[in-house]
């Protein structure tokens, strides 16, 4: 979302660059261990319950231990992916990793800086040894890219440019959005916004949003 010059009639400022990232995979994956292990984590500021709620998961053999593992670490766990989620994305980062050989440390090490903490690194992958979890992430992408809009105009950004000018002014360069309910908004860091990918759809709602960082 940027010109390399201004464009007579166009109102999106030509320096203007907003990145929107609206399948945010390490906060999804983050958020589904939350419900489909019944997780009731506690803490400041934790996004609300899921749009399309994930089935319980029954068939695993996770012990009661674990699970308050899984409980207790799911703020910080939370927090640290939605700060790496919010950061602007290096592409000096990628060009590093075409000079890097398959297996290294050094390849690794990129990988990690580029993808952010996760759920992956503190517990592996035992919270996903289940299908339910590709079904939900496949039905959750399909009804994202049914709702996309067809016309410019009508994505969020061009509808309510009026509010986002001043929030890019102020300094806001990315918005994440998560497919959770109600209308629920946070500043991450100096950069980014967070918030439900509802409160992005209405036009009342992304105003509100947007006015936070303005």
């Amino acid at each position: 979302m940027r010109s390399s010059e201004p464009m007579p009639g166009n109102p999106w400022p030509h320096d203007m660059s907003i990145t929107i990232e609206d399948r945010p995979n390490s906060l999804l994956e983050v958020l589904w261990v939350r419900e489909a292990h019944e997780l009731k984590p506690h803490g400041d500021d934790l996004p609300p319950v899921l749009l399309d709620t994930p089935v319980t998961i029954q068939g695993l053999a996770v012990t009661a231990k674990t699970r308050d593992e899984w409980e207790a670490a799911w703020p910080s766990i939370w927090h640290a992916a939605l700060a790496h989620a919010g950061q602007d994305n290096d592409p000096r980062l990628f060009d590093q990793l075409h000079t890097t050989a398959d297996g290294s440390i050094e390849r690794a090490d990129l990988l990690h800086r580029i993808v952010g903490p996760n759920w992956r690194d503190t517990f592996g992958d035992g919270a996903f040894d289940d299908d339910s979890h590709s079904i939900w992430s496949q039905r959750g992408m399909d009804a994202h890219l049914s709702t996309l809009p067809t016309r410019l105009e009508d994505q969020p950004e061009r509808r309510d440019l009026a509010a986002l000018i001043p929030a890019w002014r102020a300094g806001l360069t990315k918005i994440v959005s998560i497919p959770c309910a109600g209308e629920f908004t946070r500043r991450v860091g100096e950069n980014a916004l967070l918030m439900t990918s509802a409160t992005r759809e209405n036009s009342d709602s992304y105003r509100r949003a947007l006015s936070t960082f303005a």
